[in-house]
């Protein structure tokens, strides 16, 4: 078959999609269109954690992209926008326009430090970012700084048990983003034994099972990696040469 399936066709596929979501979601009535039913879908396993408000908005999970074509295509409760370069306004004004749903912001704390991460941070919460990022390296005199100057959530990457987590809320961190890889859920259990209340979210891995693991050790919300442009277009492809 071609790349377009008769009308017909098109519509026994939306029924059967409707009839899975149905069964999946207890009975609420999802809304799809002919042509927006193919998104990428967070794990399930994300559903077992608490979520965190923010706002009146509970977030499960979050989408670790830049991409706008992902972001644009998904069902994540919110966006991550971090990433491996120095923060820029221009990145950030993209994201924000184009997701449907709240973006926290990566504003510096390894390269970018100091008054420009504090003008970045400031400006992501005038373009209408839910919250913004730093990156473990921040000196929490920044971390102050930004504090005084923000009404929006402020998130701190710890990678180790080792950081002292205790300086890093009393100098503002509203939320703490561990990424410790592959011990992040040793981690994410260690923080919660000692801080019972502080919000967590953390990197969920590629897999159930440690998604599992990281929410019963404690995580409130899930940061997910998903599946690049490429490999889901691979997939994609597959199924027209089969057709």
């Amino acid at each position: 078959m071609g790349l377009f399936r008769p009308r017909d066709d098109d519509q026994r596929v939306e029924d059967e999609i409707m009839e899975e979501l149905l069964a999946e979601e207890e009975g609420i009535p999802p809304i799809e269109s002919r042509l927006r039913h193919n998104i990428l879908r967070m794990p399930k396993e994300i559903e077992e954690a608490s979520g965190i408000v923010v706002y009146g908005r509970r977030i499960r999970s979050l989408l670790f992209s830049t991409d706008i074509a992902i972001i644009k295509n998904c069902d994540a409760d919110a966006v991550f926008c971090v990433y491996p370069f120095t923060a820029q306004r221009a990145v950030h004004a993209a994201v924000i326009h184009a997701a449907s749903m709240p973006v926290f912001c990566g504003v510096g704390g390894g390269t970018t430090q100091g008054s420009r991460a504090v003008y970045l941070a400031m400006d992501a919460e005038n373009q209408g970012a839910m919250g913004v990022v730093f990156n473990a390296p921040i000196p929490n005199k920044d971390l102050r700084m930004t504090a005084r100057v923000l009404d929006i959530p402020i998130v701190v990457t710890v990678t180790s048990e080792k950081d002292d987590i205790g300086r890093r809320i009393s100098h503002g961190a509203t939320i703490l983003n561990v990424a410790a890889g592959a011990r992040t859920a040793d981690v994410v259990s260690n923080i919660r034994a000692r801080y019972p209340k502080v919000p967590i979210m953390a990197s969920g891995g590629k897999t159930p099972e440690s998604i599992k693991a990281t929410v019963a050790a404690g995580a409130n919300a899930i940061v997910y990696t998903p599946p690049s442009s490429g490999e889901l277009f691979r997939g994609l492809m597959d199924s027209y040469r089969e057709e």
